[in-house]
């Protein structure tokens, strides 16, 4: 094992926050896997994976472990569906670029979401309209109780609105190693009832668009909305956009009709946060090094060494503010360690 001392993780978080690990491995094989954590010295290692959804408060204590396992395959296929298996390192923009070019539908939507695949299901990732949840068929995970490989069905994951049972009551036991999505091979079941996708394809004039048509509308829109970490340390959206029923929908609408709102189950409508955090006083809005982006205030952003601590504070000075003028409080969608 190349095992590393007092490492920085500046440039393994996309927020670029220099902490430092008091010992770090970049992990390969399931084999070095195991072995690590059946060392007595290493009973609490931190998984990274790619850093993009995360918000580092201080230097770690503890050994970080890196996934590094590569591979995408194809398990299964029938007429119309492919079962594909991707390892938890790969890039996850790469891997939806991937299913593209062998032109299996599904996960276009999501392209140019930083990140690995082993975070994707952590997370349940969305984006216009759809969630990997949708195309997502099962993973597979080391257990750390047992040290011994188990596979977890899309039922077993409990996916909901940013979540799943990885951030919740398994948040410490199972680290993926490999997840399959069953991809459609034909008809493929575009979703671009998104305004921006549909303004895209229209200056585009493509009026019967392709998997390859929706994921370059996808990345183009989130190339002009959103910052790019390398550029701007950012860990894309802040907040969760909060959910609410209809009642306090009508109430809110007394003041501020035109607020944007998404029909829901249950009686329930979706609001978006940047618009709430842009009402409230913070899109663009500068303190020290932290910021809220001038384009999209729901991404908060390093502009020039921020600590996690400083982040954290901005963070909480939205919500405080969103919380009352609103009524509604605002939820952190990024994993924050402290």
């Amino acid at each position: 094992m190349n095992l590393k001392e007092n490492i920085s993780l500046k440039e393994l978080n996309s927020f670029g926050i220099d902490v430092k690990a008091s010992n770090y491995l970049y992990v390969q094989t399931i084999d070095t896997l195991k072995e690590v954590l059946a060392q007595d010295r290493f009973k609490d290692p931190f998984i990274l994976s790619g850093g993009s959804n995360l918000l580092l408060m201080n230097d770690l204590d503890r050994l970080v472990i890196h996934m590094g396992l590569k591979g995408i395959e194809v398990l299964d296929e029938t007429n119309d569906e492919v079962f594909v298996k991707a390892m938890a390192g790969e890039v996850w923009h790469e891997f939806v670029l991937w299913c593209i070019e062998h032109h299996y539908g599904g996960l276009e939507n999501l392209s140019l979401i930083p990140g690995y695949v082993g975070s994707a299901p952590i997370q349940n990732i969305g984006a216009y309209g759809v969630e990997q949840g949708a195309c997502f068929h099962s993973c597979e995970v080391l257990d750390r109780e047992t040290n011994e490989l188990v596979t977890l069905s899309k039922k077993d994951c409990e996916f909901e609105y940013r979540d799943s049972i990885f951030k919740s009551k398994y948040q410490n036991r199972y680290i993926i190693t490999s997840v399959i999505y069953k991809l459609q091979k034909t008809n493929h079941k575009l979703h671009i009832d998104y305004g921006a996708i549909q303004s895209v394809l229209k200056e585009k004039n493509i009026q019967s668009p392709s998997i390859r048509d929706v994921s370059e509308a996808v990345i183009q829109i989130r190339s002009e909305k959103l910052p790019n970490p390398k550029e701007l340390g950012n860990s894309g959206s802040f907040f969760k956009n909060p959910i609410i029923d209809k009642q306090k929908l009508v109430l809110l609408q007394e003041s501020y009709p035109d607020i944007p709102h998404y029909t829901q189950e249950n009686n329930q409508v979706k609001l978006a946060a940047g618009w709430l955090i842009e009402k409230a006083g913070f899109k663009g809005q500068r303190n020290g090094n932290v910021g809220s982006h001038h384009k999209q205030a729901l991404v908060l952003v390093n502009h020039a060494n921020a600590t996690g601590q400083e982040v954290y504070e901005f963070a909480m000075e939205i919500i405080k503010k969103v919380q009352e003028q609103f009524g509604i409080t605002l939820e952190p969608e990024v994993r924050i360690i402290k």
